[in-house]
């Protein structure tokens, strides 16, 4: 499949997340089913650096982690036929925050999809600032509409 760019309107258009809980800016790089990269650009005034820690602002930790979801499902809505469907996380795994995210960093943002079968995809996502890795994940998501097809109670 070719590679997809996409700006924030791009975003919009393939997924449901908006401001102030879309935790991407820009997808550089989507290969539909296989991978995305793209990043975040923290600015002084997100809404979780007033309350996470007001005296040590910094990119809480979950919200890490939904930064490197929000850009790995992009991969499956990409795909013919997702285009603005609804993706959920239904597990995460071996998680490791390394460093602090603070404000004018830019978090980049490195996804791959191990596997996608089924409407289940098993997934593994890095976050970087200034090429050093701060954040990383294992993760399960979930396409309803696609796991609807092969339910047993239809």
């Amino acid at each position: 499949m070719e590679k997809i760019i996409l700006d924030k309107k791009g975003i919009h258009e393939y997924q449901q997340n908006r401001a102030p809980y879309l935790m991407i800016d820009f997808a550089t790089e989507i290969i539909p089913g296989k991978s995305a990269k793209g990043y975040k650009d923290l600015k002084n005034d997100e809404w979780f650096f007033k309350v996470h820690w007001p005296k040590d602002p910094n990119m809480p930790g979950m919200l890490q982690i939904e930064a490197l979801v929000q850009l790995c499902a992009l991969s499956i809505l990409c795909l013919p036929g997702n285009k603005g469907k609804v993706m959920y996380l239904a597990s995460a795994n071996n998680l490791k925050f390394i460093k602090k995210i603070v404000p004018n960093d830019r978090l980049y943002i490195e996804t791959k999809i191990k596997s996608y079968k089924r409407g289940l995809a098993i997934c593994e996502g890095i976050g970087l600032v200034e090429k050093k890795m701060v954040c990383k994940a294992e993760f399960n998501l979930i396409l309803p509409d696609e796991i609807e097809k092969y339910s047993l109670r239809n």
